[in-house]
């Protein structure tokens, strides 16, 4: 009994050094993991590729395919970005009103707003905000610089790890180390599948009612609800509040706005709480608990890049606690209620 307590003990000890390591060193070690993370995902093409041409151009050419995925993704959310901006830049005047409305409303029911907040709410504050929206794609764009170099590096090396990995001394420690790497690989790709579909179903959704509602910048909205739906929760919240809001300003009418989120988040709702569990099956169960926990917790250390790796982190480090008897509780206590013991007994052996 007193060995399982200094051993949980030590994982505890253990897992809080990981965590503050990661915060502290969030400029070295986040690009690294969304490497790894993407080497999972893509991993088979390079494989299959290798099999019918030369490794240098197999390469090239499931990074080719990677970025092209990658710069598809970034211009949607760039070009629907773009459509709001332009928008609140034509519609700025109107914006005020109703927020200085709104805010006499609320304050008429002793509900009270700051007032500098009132005051400040012009073009200069727009400029402002708009900078710092400028400042973080730098960053964004120096974050995935070093991703893509990490990412080269992981694919010419990942043979050669498994290499090393099949000749460490304990072979037992070696097969389910492998058979670790294999399961979280192909979890990854099916979690990434999931969100792909439940982004197509959310797009089509939120498109289709903001036609339905005709509310402006309808394709904007159906674009963010699909590239958005990557965040869990966070990129539902984002869809579901500022549509909302928008349609506040667009109709000046409180009740269509809270028709707008009603009915939006019911959709998010629906999509994330009916189909994509139906979708993912038991190969991803995992207590929906972990699943917000990793959200919050990653979204904390590393901000909107850690709410989309959050979870793939979760899946993965469950994985490898079932490979191992010391760890599988960790693993049963967290896995979802849909996953069978014979399932997990299945997947650790």
């Amino acid at each position: 009994m007193n060995n399982q307590v200094v051993t949980i003990m030590a994982a505890l000890v253990i897992t809080f050094v990981v965590l503050a390591a990661s915060s502290m060193a969030q400029v070295v070690i986040e690009p690294v993991v969304f490497a790894i993370f993407i080497i999972a995902l893509i991993w088979p093409l390079q494989k299959a590729l290798q099999f019918r041409m030369p490794k240098a151009l197999a390469l090239l050419i499931t990074i080719v395919v990677t970025l092209a995925v990658v710069i598809a993704l970034t211009s949607m959310v760039v070009w629907g970005g773009g459509e709001i901006a332009d928008w609140i830049r034509r519609n700025l005047l109107k914006i005020g009103t109703t927020f200085r409305n709104s805010t006499t409303w609320l304050e008429d029911h002793d509900i009270f707003v700051m007032s500098h907040v009132t005051e400040n709410f012009d073009a200069a504050w727009l400029v402002g905000f708009l900078k710092t929206v400028a400042s973080r794609v730098n960053v964004l764009v120096g974050f995935s610089l070093l991703v893509f170099i990490f990412l080269i590096m992981g694919l010419v090396e990942t043979e050669d790890f498994q290499d090393h990995i099949v000749k460490l001394k304990d072979q037992e420690t070696s097969r389910r180390l492998l058979t670790a790497s294999q399961s979280i690989g192909r979890k990854f790709r099916k979690y990434m599948i999931v969100r792909t579909i439940a982004s197509i179903v959310t797009g089509v959704a939120v498109g289709g009612f903001a036609l339905l509602m005709r509310l402006e910048l309808a394709a904007a909205w159906a674009i963010l609800a699909f590239a958005l739906n990557y965040l869990p929760y966070i990129g539902s919240l984002i869809v579901t509040v500022f549509p909302a809001l928008f349609a506040l300003v667009q109709f000046d009418s409180w009740q269509t706005a809270m028709l707008v989120f009603v009915a939006l988040a019911v959709i998010q709702f629906v999509i994330g709480s009916y189909l994509e569990p139906l979708i993912s099956g038991s190969a991803l169960a995992i207590s929906p608990s972990v699943v917000v926990f990793a959200v919050v917790l990653w979204t904390f250390l590393w901000g909107l890049p850690g709410a989309f790796i959050g979870v793939p982190l979760a899946i993965a480090f469950l994985t490898l606690c079932a490979q191992f008897p010391s760890t599988q509780w960790i693993a049963t206590m967290f896995s979802g209620a849909s996953q069978t013991p014979d399932r997990r007994r299945t997947e650790a052996n």
